[in-house]
């Protein structure tokens, strides 16, 4: 039976946490990234794990890869135009992010990939990206220590509205055998662990729009825990469909603006709502130990991540901000750093009123003072919405901000108003050194997470 776990001296004291059998354990401020926790547990030592990033993978509207995403990124390409997959002629709001020249054949099996929707298309794409990009050898692992954590917010939504049709023409028996495994949300990461042969946990994390960042941020649990050696982990979306596009307008939450250029405008006093995206993001995390002891390069740590619900109104934030202030001020104590020590915040930044507002609100509550002095920017200025994979190509931003030194500008942000007085990075990119990236993502719900990154030091 767990008496007691040990969790260091805080505050000049020592700090205990008794809970019985069951143990959580948090990593006090000021301790070290690995923490060792001395539970009386059949005599056996547990210790917190340090876990880096050593891959990463994308499909965006701007790239069908990090490499070009990025390129993309430090021109402040916008991707956002006139939706092409159906007829928008009678619609109030005509304009997506959609990705571009993706051919899933280049990536699996044709006849497999005509049984996925492309949210599963985009994850297998993007994760084979990540895997090479690690170095990673599945040949060499023992595969059943290797995870999968991808998250999808609205699942495959198009082939619902396809298959429906077919009912309400009394076709009912000519639904096709494929429509359940084709819908259903944890098919991103049950058609990745099954392309890659990935037998470890593999879970769909599904909170809407904070989706991504959650899944980044369980896997980094289970790696911390010991429940895995590496994970796949990220979100995709394939979203832009009749459905998902009505429903959107019929909430007023999608952008009515007919200029590219204008449409997704974060934090900008003209900002009229989100333009819908798809995509995918998806990271190789591992154990710093797992990473050393193959010579991985590693990109990134990650030190901090904090979840909480506003437990307010099922679509929008709470409007102190202080369920998404709180996510973020357990990522950094997590991590044992200040506000201070935060160089750069991706936000949420959705280009919705509420967001925008609520969500500066937030980093005052989080930060104080020092949300003044930090540079905030949110990347669906150029890619829009993705919804279950924006956290996780956001947290792949952050990663290359950091490894690059550069953070890019909310583009198309040119006047904000009252509250919103922060440092948005208005106009042009910012070249600085970055230590602790900080991302946020909030969903419908109430869902608000927070993924702290640091530039790795041995």
């Amino acid at each position: 039976m767990v008496e007691s776990i040990y969790l260091g001296r805080r505050k000049h004291r020592d700090v205990h946490v008794v809970i019985g059998r069951r143990t959580m354990a948090y990593r006090p401020k000021g301790l070290l990234p690995a923490v060792l926790l001395c539970c009386k547990y059949k005599n056996t030592r547990y210790e917190m794990k340090r876990v880096v990033v050593t891959g990463m993978g994308a499909v965006t509207p701007i790239g069908n890869s990090v490499e070009e995403f990025w390129e993309n990124i430090k021109k402040n390409t916008v991707g956002i135009g006139e939706i092409t997959k159906f007829d928008v002629s009678d619609y109030k709001c005509k304009l997506a992010a959609e990705v571009k020249n993706f051919d899933p054949k280049q990536y699996m099996d044709p006849k497999a990939a005509r049984r996925m929707e492309p949210f599963c298309q985009y994850a297998i794409a993007a994760t084979g990206e990540a895997i090479k990009d690690a170095g990673l050898d599945l040949e060499k692992e023992d595969r059943t220590r290797i995870g999968t954590c991808i998250g999808n917010g609205l699942g495959g939504v198009a082939t619902i509205e396809k298959e429906h049709k077919k009912v309400v023409e009394g076709k009912a028996n000519r639904v096709s055998v494929m429509m359940v495994p084709m819908m259903i949300s944890n098919m991103a990461a049950g058609n990745v662990a099954i392309q890659f042969g990935l037998e470890g946990k593999c879970t769909d994390i599904v909170t809407a729009c904070a989706t991504g960042t959650n899944s980044i941020g369980e896997a980094y649990r289970y790696i911390q825990a010991g429940e895995a050696d590496v994970m796949v982990a990220g979100g995709a979306e394939s979203p832009i469909c009749e459905t998902n596009v009505s429903g959107f307008i019929s909430m007023t939450a999608l952008s009515s603006a007919e200029d590219p250029m204008r449409a997704s405008i974060p934090f900008d006093k003209d900002r009229c709502g989100f333009v819908i995206a798809e995509g995918a993001g998806v990271v190789v995390l591992e154990s710093l130990e797992h990473a050393q002891a193959r010579g991985a390069q590693i990109l990134a740590e990650v030190v901090g991540y904090g979840s909480t619900c506003d437990a307010y109104h099922i679509t929008s934030p709470k409007e102190d901000g202080s369920g998404a202030g709180r996510a973020m001020k357990l990522a950094m104590e997590e991590a044992g750093i200040s506000p201070a020590d935060v160089d750069y915040i991706n936000a949420h930044g959705t280009s919705t009123h509420h967001n925008d507002l609520f969500e500066t609100r937030a980093i005052k509550y989080a930060m104080g003072d020092d949300a003044y002095n930090v540079n905030i920017n949110s990347t669906k200025s150029m890619i829009g919405h993705l919804f279950g994979a924006a956290g996780a190509v956001e947290f792949i931003t952050c990663v290359k901000s950091i490894e690059d030194s550069y953070i890019h500008p909310t583009v198309g942000l040119r006047e904000t108003e009252g509250e919103m007085d922060l440092n948005y990075t208005m106009g042009e990119g910012v070249h600085k050194d970055i230590t602790y990236a900080l991302s946020n993502s909030l969903g419908f719900g109430g869902h608000n997470a927070s993924i702290l990154v640091k530039k790795f030091e041995a």
